[in-house]
């Protein structure tokens, strides 16, 4: 797995993206053991505390559970890493927005910018 992090941003949110995002793309299954803090903390080169702190987020979503002394799994169910995936474009989505606004464009200006890129135009 890829773990690019900005550091600019807190690392923990992040790392519950990357992982929403692999269970909801399939990168993941249902069930799949996932790799242990240690692992985790030392491919990504974060703290093994801020793993963990992940991880527990992700159990308090219904993204992950953990079996005492085996580690930490993928829930059978991962309709809540879609959701959570779903929760993220949404709130990039209305941050581009925002961002947008600030420059002055309008809703419909944006859409024309993006209908204008999908199309390959460069004007």
């Amino acid at each position: 797995m890829n773990w690019e992090l900005d550091k600019s941003r807190p690392i923990c949110p992040q790392l519950c993206e990357l992982i929403c995002v692999a269970v909801a793309n399939g990168e993941f299954s249902a069930g799949e053991k996932l790799l242990s803090v240690r692992e985790v903390a030392l491919q990504a080169g974060v703290n093994p505390n801020t793993v963990q702190k992940t991880f527990e987020e992700l159990e308090r979503k219904g993204v992950v559970h953990s079996v005492r002394c085996m580690g930490w799994y993928v829930n059978d169910d991962t309709q809540a890493a879609v959701n959570e995936v779903e929760s993220y474009r949404i709130k990039k989505t209305e941050e581009y927005l925002y961002e947008m606004a600030q420059l002055g464009c309008t809703a419909d200006d944006v859409l024309k910018y993006l209908n204008r890129i999908k199309e390959g135009k460069d004007e």
